[in-house]
């Protein structure tokens, strides 16, 4: 039984391992699939900034829009960085959760497992004392 109770718990540390793995797979494809979103966002955004700056650079002073030109990509940069960030924290804290979600249920099947091993060495027990007193 304590074998069985072993190898059942392996099982469930297998399993958990295995459902983490997937929904990191699946929180990096996902965030990566934003990323590429909000990149050919910023790509198209950014070339109808440049063109423009373009049909502007004839009047603009070229200084001008040097300073234009790099305004805007630290912009983006910052934009960039800040949805990757906010990205970053919401697949943590998805983590965090499903990971106290799925500790919370293999506590419960732990408990679950332990409380039947405890009824069956319960009743192996009275069946023992049984036999024992027919003896």
């Amino acid at each position: 039984h304590e074998r069985e109770h072993d190898r059942e718990i392996s099982e469930l540390i297998i399993k958990h391992e295995e459902e983490m793995e997937k929904l990191r797979a699946e929180l990096n494809k996902e965030q990566q699939h934003l990323l590429d979103e909000l990149r050919q966002q910023m790509a198209a955004t950014h070339k109808a900034e440049v063109e423009q700056a373009q049909l502007q650079s004839q009047t603009l002073h070229s200084l001008e829009l040097e300073a234009l030109r790099l305004s805007l990509n630290n912009m983006h940069t910052s934009q960039l960085e800040l949805t990757q960030s906010n990205l970053t924290k919401e697949k943590e804290t998805a983590l965090v959760e499903l990971r106290e979600m799925l500790n919370d249920k293999r506590a419960q099947e732990v408990a679950i497992l332990q409380s039947r091993h405890q009824l069956e060495w319960e009743k192996m027990k009275e069946q023992f004392l049984k036999e024992k007193e027919d003896l």
